[in-house]
């Protein structure tokens, strides 16, 4: 689906046709070499016909500018829509031509996420960069949340989260020993002290248990807990401790304010992308599932018109397989690992400004508002200029001040 579906043969001694010919538009371009020894060159461009009268146009004996005029049998190239287009065609053919230094051309990072290792006797919570997974592709040794705009943000969400859980934050390996001195948190009651034998083993899986309820639901399962906690003391008459819950409550949304809702255990993000396609009237779907990215669709809005089915019921023949991962008419995901799809899925979701819309599966897809956000994509709104300074203004009231 994301294939180089353009190609054209070079030849220097016409070579204005060959530039002429080329769309000055974005696009990912493979320039292929003469000799059957040479490395190809994949580059992304966002007016590929300039960027090859750069490449393959006459050199400049005074410039050191790569010039690869003798160089160049022909190109295969894509025109794209987006910027999530460009980088995702990018990737699949240098992952395929380029497969052991793709990761170094695209930069690529595996994004920050939150583990809670749930194979150690006494799990704690922490940040991590490494997903690994099961020959089914499922996330392995705990529970991971993410991804994160960065390592940072991922350390604050973390420890503003564990405020509310007397989970362990050490690194030490856990002996149970009760003559250990403990730490600063064991100290201030955050802690259940597992290292010094100050709670049993099933307390602290219950404590464990019930941070993991809190990362499942986004901050839910704790606020509804703490809300009726507030409301027993409120029954009992005993306000200034309702007063005191309260403040615990303003604590919570403040450690949760701003938080993206993309941040949701991994196996849990199930979305769909909408990019306006390098096609007249067409939108790209791209589907996520549990955290890998489908092969798109292309919904070409110009044909329907002219077809039995609806706009939404291309949407839900292409979306429906997702909410059962198992089924067979589920799209196939593009080639990649997790974390590297993780990686591309964050990149589009925190680049700013952000191009195109998402909408998060949890109960069923909203249809409606996918069809809307379409529109607002085909017929965006333009900008109004900024009005110049010291330009008179209109007044409702006064007329022209």
């Amino acid at each position: 689906m994301l294939e180089l579906d353009c190609g054209q043969e070079f030849d220097a001694s016409r070579d204005d046709d060959f530039f002429s010919a080329l769309p000055p538009r974005p696009a990912v371009c493979l320039v292929e070499p003469r000799a059957a020894s040479g490395q190809p060159l994949l580059i992304r461009t966002q007016d590929l016909r300039r960027r090859m009268h750069r490449l393959l146009g006459p050199p400049d004996p005074t410039s050191r500018r790569l010039n690869l005029r003798d160089f160049a049998r022909g190109v295969r190239y894509r025109l794209t829509g987006s910027p999530l287009e460009q980088t995702l065609a990018y990737y699949r053919h240098a992952r395929e031509i380029f497969p052991q230094r793709y990761a170094k051309m695209m930069r690529l990072r595996p994004p920050a996420v939150l583990k809670v290792s749930l194979r150690n006797a006494y799990p704690r919570c922490f940040v991590t960069r490494r997903i690994p997974v099961d020959s089914s592709g499922i996330p392995t040794h705990g529970a991971y949340y993410g991804p994160f705009a960065s390592r940072k943000f991922a350390h604050d969400f973390a420890n503003s989260s564990l405020d509310f859980f007397k989970v362990r934050r050490c690194q030490i390996k856990i002996r149970r020993d009760p003559a250990f001195p403990g730490c600063l948190y064991s100290e201030m009651k955050m802690c259940l002290a597992p290292c010094f034998a100050g709670c049993s083993k099933e307390e602290y899986a219950a404590e464990v248990q019930r941070l993991v309820q809190f990362l499942d639901t986004g901050g839910g399962s704790l606020r509804t807990a703490i809300e009726q906690e507030r409301e027993r003391a409120s029954d009992d008459l005993d306000f200034e401790r309702a007063s005191a819950i309260h403040k615990r409550i303003e604590k919570l949304d403040d450690a949760l304010r701003g938080t993206p809702d993309l941040i949701r255990r991994i196996q849990d993000i199930n979305a769909v992308i909408l990019q306006r396609a390098a096609e007249d009237q067409t939108i790209a779907a791209y589907a996520v599932r549990s955290g890998r990215l489908a092969e798109p669709c292309f919904i070409r809005f110009a044909e329907i018109a002219g077809q039995p089915r609806s706009a939404e019921q291309i949407f839900r023949e292409y979306l429906e397989p997702l909410a059962a991962p198992a089924s067979a008419g589920a799209p196939a995901n593009i080639p990649g690992n997790l974390s590297e799809h993780l990686w591309l899925v964050a990149r589009w979701y925190y680049s700013n400004p952000r191009e195109g819309e998402i909408f998060f599966h949890d109960k069923d897809w909203p249809y409606r508002r996918i069809l809307r956000a379409c529109s607002r994509l085909l017929n965006p709104k333009p900008i109004e200029p900024a009005p110049k300074s010291g330009a008179a203004t209109p007044n409702p009231e006064k007329g022209t001040t």
